[in-house]
This record gives structure tokens, C-alpha cells and sequence, in this order.
């Protein structure tokens, strides 16, 4: 349990600050995340901290490391480091190899020293032209996605090839750290405190220390008193750390970690005091947008650490944890606020803006779900989000955006379309996710298309009964090709979510989901396939038998945000089978769309508000090829 410190406690801000007045707090937005448009916390935030008075700015720290490291300039640089490394590798390859071990008598830095001989041997081998061809075509492949070029389908998928071997080129000298758009990896990386501290620390593979060295002098010129950092993903721990470390070394400014990684961890925090010492002052949990101001006064010194709701951090050698604070809702809210963002930095010719309309969950019974986790369902005013997006439009001239919403039930979206459609400011275009329910008419589907609704990411998940009714959807499964239809005919692009490996799915189970798609291509335009994870946080993990789950296992890692466990159905060989079977079939059925190469969803959206679905639908790029 956690300590609540009494209120009669005098406990003063944790760094002094020289000859500085305390008022401005600076939000970063660290590496990695797809650098596509602005994520939404930190316009949220701003939004909030300006409204109310304080001195506060936005930093997206993830789009100026995609800028700044995808230059000529730079991958030449990592062909040099490559090829230095190469020949040091190799130089010192006996002192580490012997043929009589075997990978587990290695030491974990042995092990790392040979995977990096091993890749970049094989790069060298295979790939090697790539270190003249690329630097030449870099700076193209990013001006293409930025503009109009964006829109001639061979030009961006040429551009895409070039920008994923140019970030190869890049992690080279830090393998076995691998950066992508979607993603960052590491087969060595584990969701532990020792390793994180370690790959946090380690110059050999970490790429993103040397890029925030060069940095920080831009960060401390902003002279913040509070910096906070937001991490929403995994992929953004080993970066978003190493920026709060180096934070905490050079300047005097209190450093809080915010973001729902941490958040969703925050009891495994309190075993690991230290790092209260070396990465952060304070964590912020669950929603930030309320107690946001109150980070404000306790930063202007208008009240007391222990005042600040929703807040982790140490003192005299124990971890508190404040009161939770009743989240304000959101209509309460103020507008998301975007005046420090350069829209021209993001890969992409139009920004499409994540924007939230509901909190949580209105259904929030899918037995596999977590995402609602640290949320309280509530709902904005429709007649606030139009208000919003006409504000959006006359300051950043931004008529796209993704509603970020867990999903938008028929009758929101239903009365936001009618009352979009009568008024003539703007003339938006969006997409959402959303449940198969049955109210979903042709009416309203159809309304919703004119209203600028161009794609729904619908939540079919499996084609098997049995595994649907253990889901607990909550809805007529009969029905669901039928709403599918109907969108499909007004206009609207399916969008469809599925995914292998439930617990009890059988091998006939993902091939009926196989299937599902197979033979409904002519309504189902695209899907996302995946693997189901348990999240430590989901329903089912609260009563596993139910679901045929047969062992959990303790977590070997203690910040992973997921379960591992064993279940009724197919094992981890079969799983693999059937994802091979899966994109044999899907392959053979959609015979190569273009939306394969499109990747993000974000993409696709502008595409098909460019082009319409069918256009998009009946693009092959065989076809362009020939």
C-alpha cells in the first residue's frame, strides 16, 4: 500500500531553482511514434494549462528526431560508423567466439557483441549498395510524402522503401537496436527494471542518447521550471527514459513522467525506488487534463506537492502516491491547442488530427479488452465538438481527423452527422471506430457519409461463434455482414479488426476467420490482423477459467503491460501456422492492393478521401507495375 502524506506535511518543491522565477511548464512528446500528425495528449494538455493562465509549450520531440536523422548528411555518417564497427567487430571476434559454447554460456553483452557481427556482416553481404543509393534519394522520399507526390500510389511506395532502408542504415551502428516508422525492436530488450536501466545507459545501443545530447541546449534554453514527459507506448520507454535521465543531469528543472504506460505499472513502481532518483521526480497517472492545473500551482508554488491529485513520487526515502482526483469532464474541457506544432515536419501531406469525442468505453464488456483502463466513460457535447472544429479549421486550417474514441456509438454519430450537415462553416472528413450493432441503419451510415464519415475500423475480430460469444461483444452476430453491406454501399470504407490466438480458438476457429475474410472481400475493403495478448488489466485475466485459460504465469517482467499464459486451444506452432495460412489466402483473394502498401490508417483515410473507396479498392499495384 501507499502512504497518502498528511496535508499538514511541509514539503517544498523538490529542486530549487537559482535567481528563477517558477512558472513555465514545457510538455515533451518523445521518440517512438509514428510520425505522422500530433499526438493528441499534449495539445489536450496545453490546451488546459493555457486557458487557465499558465505559461506552457509543446515540444514534439518525436518528429524532430525523424527530421533530423533522416537527412544525407547523417546516413553517410552511419555508413562510416557501420563500416568502422565492422572491422573492430571482427578484429576482436575471437576474444568473445568460441566454437565449443553454446548461446547460453555467452554473457549477455557476448551475445549482443555477435548478433551485431552477425547482422552487420550480413548487411554488408547482401545490401551494401544500399550505402551509395540511399543518401541520394532521401531527401526525394521525404519531400514526396510531404506534398502532392504523396497522391501518385508508386511514388509513395518507392518513398516508403527508401525511408525503411535509410532507418536501417541508422540503426546499424546500434544494433541490436532496430528503429522503424511503426516501431522500435530489440531482441534483447525485456520489460524490467535492470534492463531498462541498462539499454537506458548503454552508448553502444542506444541511438537516441547521442541525438539528445545535441538537444539539450535547445531544451534548457526554454528555461522550464517543469518538464513533463508523455509515454503512451512501449516503444517510447528506452527513448522517452533516456530524454528524462539526461534531463535530470543537466538541468534543475523537476522531471514527471506522464502518459498511461506508467500509469497502467504504477504499483510495480513503488518497489523500485531509485528510479524516483534517476529518471523522474514525479509520475502522473490515469487521466492528466484535471490535475494538469493543479501541476500548475504546485509549479508556481501556489500549493504543496501533496496536493497535486493523481501524482507519484519519493520522498524521505518512500514512495507516496496522492489521491486520485474525480476526472473533469469533457466538455469541461478546454480546446485542444496546437500553436507550437510546425504541421509541415509530419510525413504527410495533410494533417489528419487525432481528436477525442468520448473517454472509456460506453459498452466495456469485451472480455479481451483493456484499453479502457484508468478511464471514466464520458461524452463531449456534440455541439462543443463542431464548436472545436470550426476553431481547428480557422487557426490550423485542419478539416481531417481520426476520432481516437473507443469506439462512437450509432446514436452520436447519428445526431453529430445531422447537425454537421446543416451548418456550412466547415466541411470536415473523419473516421472512428465502432461496434457492429444493428443500429447502425443504412440510414444513418449513409448520413454519416455525407456528414464526411469516410472509414470505419469496425471490431469483427474472429469468425468463429464460440470464440465471439467468450469475446462478449454484444451484438447480433448474424447481423454483422448486413451493416457491413450497407456501409459499404453508401460509400463508407470497412476497415476490419481481427486477430488469432484467443483462448480455446482452434485451428477450424482461425480458419473460419480465414474465411470470413476471404469471402467477404467485396465488403470488408481492408483488415488489421494481430495476435491476441492478454493485458494484465483485461477481464478475462479477472476469472481465467471462464475462458479456458489454463495457466498464468507470474509476470518475469514487472513493467510488461501484458500476461503470459496457456490455454484450451491451439499452441504457439499452430498459431504460427495459421498466420502463414492467413496471409496465403488473404493474398490469393485481394491479390495485391494498393492498401497493403499503405501501411497506416492515417494514409489510407487520405486516400480514400482523395480517390473514393472504390477507386482505392480496385487499385492493384501489379497493375501500375505492368
Amino acid at each position: 500500500m501507499y502512504t497518502i502524506l498528511p496535508k499538514n506535511n511541509k514539503y517544498e518543491i523538490l529542486r530549487e531553482m537559482k535567481n528563477v522565477k517558477r512558472h513555465k511548464l514545457l510538455l515533451i512528446f518523445p521518440p517512438q511514434w509514428t510520425p505522422i500528425s500530433p499526438h493528441f495528449a499534449l495539445p489536450s494538455l496545453i490546451g488546459q494549462l493555457k486557458s487557465n493562465g499558465f505559461d506552457a509549450e509543446a515540444m514534439d520531440l518525436n518528429i524532430d528526431f525523424f527530421n533530423d536523422i533522416l537527412t544525407k548528411e547523417n546516413i553517410e555518417k552511419s555508413v562510416i560508423k557501420t563500416k568502422q564497427q565492422f572491422e573492430y567487430l571482427q578484429k576482436n571476434l575471437l576474444s568473445v567466439f568460441s566454437p565449443g559454447k553454446k548461446e547460453n554460456d555467452y554473457t549477455k553483452e557476448e551475445q549482443m557483441f555477435l548478433y551485431k557481427y552477425n547482422k552487420i556482416k550480413n548487411y554488408l553481404q547482401k545490401n551494401s549498395n544500399y550505402f551509395t543509393f540511399i543518401p541520394m534519394f532521401i531527401e526525394e522520399a521525404k519531400k514526396n510524402i510531404k506534398s502532392e507526390n504523396f497522391y501518385n500510389p508508386m511514388m509513395l511506395i518507392r518513398s516508403i522503401n527508401i525511408i525503411d532502408k535509410a532507418l536501417e542504415i541508422i540503426s546499424l551502428p546500434y544494433t541490436p537496436t532496430r528503429i522503424e516508422f511503426e516501431g522500435i525492436s530489440n531482441p534483447f530488450f525485456k520489460f524490467n527494471y535492470e534492463t531498462i536501466k541498462y539499454f537506458v545507459l548503454d552508448d553502444k545501443s542506444n541511438i537516441f542518447k547521442k541525438y539528445y545530447e545535441q538537444k539539450l541546449d535547445e531544451i534548457i534554453k526554454k528555461n522550464a521550471d517543469f518538464i513533463a514527459i508523455s509515454l503512451n507506448s512501449s516503444s517510447q520507454i528506452i527513448p522517452g527514459l533516456t530524454l528524462t535521465y539526461l534531463l535530470k543531469k543537466h538541468t534543475k528543472a523537476h522531471i514527471n513522467i506522464g502518459g498511461n504506460f506508467f500509469g497502467r505499472i504504477a504499483d510495480e513502481l513503488k518497489k523500485h525506488k531509485s528510479f524516483f532518483g534517476i529518471f523522474a521526480d514525479s509520475v502522473s497517472i490515469e487521466e492528466g487534463e484535471g490535475p494538469i492545473i493543479e501541476v500548475a500551482k504546485f509549479v508556481t508554488g501556489q500549493t504543496k506537492i501533496q496536493d497535486v491529485p493523481n501524482f507519484m513520487y519519493k520522498f524521505e526515502g518512500e514512495i507516496y502516491k496522492n489521491e486520485k482526483m474525480k476526472p473533469i469532464k469533457l466538455n469541461e474541457m478546454a480546446n485542444m491547442n496546437l500553436d507550437d506544432y510546425d504541421f509541415d515536419k509530419y510525413f504527410s501531406p495533410e494533417i489528419v488530427l487525432p481528436y477525442q469525442s468520448s473517454r472509456g468505453c460506453y459498452w466495456g464488456k469485451c472480455s479481451f479488452c483493456d484499453q479502457d483502463f484508468g478511464q471514466n466513460f464520458n461524452v463531449k457535447n456534440t455541439d462543443k465538438v463542431i464548436a472545436e472544429f470550426k476553431e481547428i479549421k480557422e487557426k490550423y486550417n485542419i478539416e481531417k481527423f481520426e476520432f481516437i474514441d473507443e469506439s462512437v456509438s450509432p446514436t452520436y454519430l447519428d445526431e453529430f452527422s445531422q447537425k454537421l450537415k446543416a451548418q456550412n462553416d466547415i466541411t470536415p472528413e473523419f473516421f472512428c471506430d465502432a461496434r457492429l450493432e444493428t443500429a447502425f441503419t443504412k440510414e444513418i451510415l449513409s448520413n454519416s457519409y455525407d456528414a464526411g464519415l469516410r472509414m470505419v475500423l469496425w471490431g469483427l475480430e474472429s469468425g468463429s461463434k464460440s470464440v465471439l460469444e467468450l469475446i462478449n461483444k454484444g451484438i447480433d452476430l448474424d447481423k454483422r455482414f448486413e451493416i457491413l453491406k450497407d456501409s459499404k454501399d453508401v460509400g463508407i470504407w470497412n476497415f476490419a479488426f481481427i486477430f488469432f490466438g484467443f483462448p480455446t480458438e482452434t485451428i477450424e476457429d482461425a480458419k473460419a476467420t480465414v474465411k470470413m475474410l476471404v469471402d467477404n472481400k467485396d465488403i470488408i475493403h481492408s483488415y488489421g490482423r494481430s495476435v491476441f495478448t492478454m493485458g494484465r488489466h483485461a477481464k478475462l485475466a479477472q476469472d481465467p477459467q471462464k475462458y479456458g485459460i489454463t495457466k498464468i504465469y507470474p509476470a518475469e517482467d514487472e513493467f510488461s503491460p501484458n500476461i503470459n499464459f496457456e490455454s484450451i486451444g491451439s499452441n504457439k506452432s499452430q498459431l504460427k501456422e495459421i498466420l502463414n495460412y492467413c496471409i496465403k489466402e488473404c493474398a490469393a483473394a485481394y491479390q495485391n492492393p494498393l492498401w497493403m502498401y499503405l501501411r497506416y490508417r492515417e494514409w489510407l483515410f487520405l486516400y480514400i478521401s482523395k480517390y473514393g473507396s472504390d477507386w482505392v479498392k480496385n487499385y492493384k499495384v501489379s497493375q501500375a507495375k505492368g
